[in-house]
């Protein structure tokens, strides 16, 4: 494990507030015990466990939904997630997000994305870098800018990268799922490179969404979605037509929509824990992590919501290793690749830090720009 914390990593699927820390969960859970708005007794024993049921997994859910109706909490959350994944030496990060609208906490859509921005600001342990990269924006004069060294120096402070994905609820009508689209076109210059498509996979039509994705894309924004998480033939035959940049899970498919899958080389987002806890896939031995890497299909290992299926990248590149036989060299190739597949803007050049791998006795640096 501790060699798995100490190479550099590539997180693309994660959700920002299943990644909330148990600690924090507890304590902001309690708060709304004390006022009356939840039953902490019938959650507090659910946050303290590691190895949770499905329907302990829904109920912290259901508790986190009323957390993140606060602008405090979301900046307080996004905080704490990042320097999670900077402590495990995540060196780029794409968050996922659903933007919310409370209109009793005074929170729209806007504000909320405002709150996670604030989180990103506060991190002090780490260097965070958000904002795109453009000769426009290294002209401006704010402070607020983070800045990039174009040289992979071993003495420079540490650094994460952070993009945002805004996540399209299919909850939502066309019209709300447009407004989302608008609100990641407007916040570009703040880090926003994409959209998701996420939320209860038994709800809604992919036509609804349709015109709001086709829009994104016309845009110029990376779209990633949520891909047979549950059986949907027709639907996942429609999403893999659609061609995102990426999709994630492809728990159910069938043969043909592998077969259809692997011809397009769409990148998929494997969350391996994620998908045993939500009973997608009955064990580990059966998930088609195997025959996608065995045909050397683009994958990335991911987390989906670390704090609620109480999980890490480390951890799951941890239970590769394991389950699979990947050796260190497997594994660092597995991390590397995964930069190909990231939805930053292509100006930034991304230069990740010389790490020190003491298991190894080695170190690792690379450089990736997409010109």
């Amino acid at each position: 494990m501790e060699w798995c914390v100490s190479m550099p990593k590539i997180e693309l699927h994660a959700h920002l507030n299943g990644s909330i820390r148990d600690s924090t969960l507890l304590e902001l859970a309690k708060g709304l015990g004390d006022k009356g708005l939840i039953d902490f007794s019938q959650v507090e024993h659910v946050i303290l466990k590691n190895d949770r049921s499905l329907a302990e997994v829904f109920k912290l859910f259901d508790v986190i939904h009323i957390l993140t109706t606060d602008h405090a909490t979301v900046t307080r959350i996004t905080k704490e997630v990042v320097e999670d994944f900077a402590s495990e030496n995540v060196v780029y990060v794409e968050l996922r997000t659903t933007p919310k609208k409370n209109e009793s906490k005074g929170m729209s859509k806007h504000s909320y994305i405002e709150a996670v921005l604030e989180g990103l600001r506060a991190v002090s342990s780490v260097d965070v870098d958000f904002i795109p990269h453009s000769e426009e924006l290294k002209n401006l004069s704010n402070p607020l800018l983070s800045t990039t060294n174009d040289k992979c120096n071993e003495n420079t402070r540490k650094k994460i990268f952070v993009r945002l994905l805004l996540s399209i609820d299919r909850r939502e009508t066309t019209e709300a799922a447009m407004e989302t689209v608008m609100l990641a076109l407007e916040m570009g210059h703040f880090g926003v490179a994409g959209i998701d498509l996420s939320g209860n996979p038994a709800v809604g039509e992919w036509v609804t969404y349709l015109p709001a994705l086709k829009f994104a894309r016309e845009q110029g924004l990376c779209v990633t979605l949520h891909c047979g998480e549950v059986p949907n033939s027709r639907e996942i035959h429609d999403m893999l037509d659609f061609l995102p940049e990426r999709i994630g899970h492809a728990c159910f498919f069938e043969e043909d929509h592998w077969r259809k899958l692997k011809s397009s080389k769409i990148p998929v987002e494997l969350c391996l824990t994620s998908n045993i806890r939500t009973l997608s896939v009955p064990s580990i031995d059966a998930h088609h992590f195997v025959d996608l890497y065995n045909a050397k299909h683009p994958v990335v290992l991911c987390t989906d919501d670390s704090g609620v299926f109480s999980t890490s990248v480390s951890n799951e590149y941890k239970i590769v290793r394991s389950s699979f036989g990947l050796g260190r060299k497997e594994m660092l190739e597995l991390s590397k690749n995964a930069v190909e597949y990231i939805f930053a803007d292509n100006t930034v050049i991304r230069c990740y830090d010389a790490y020190e791998l003491t298991a190894r006795d080695a170190t690792y640096c690379y450089y990736v720009s997409r010109q």
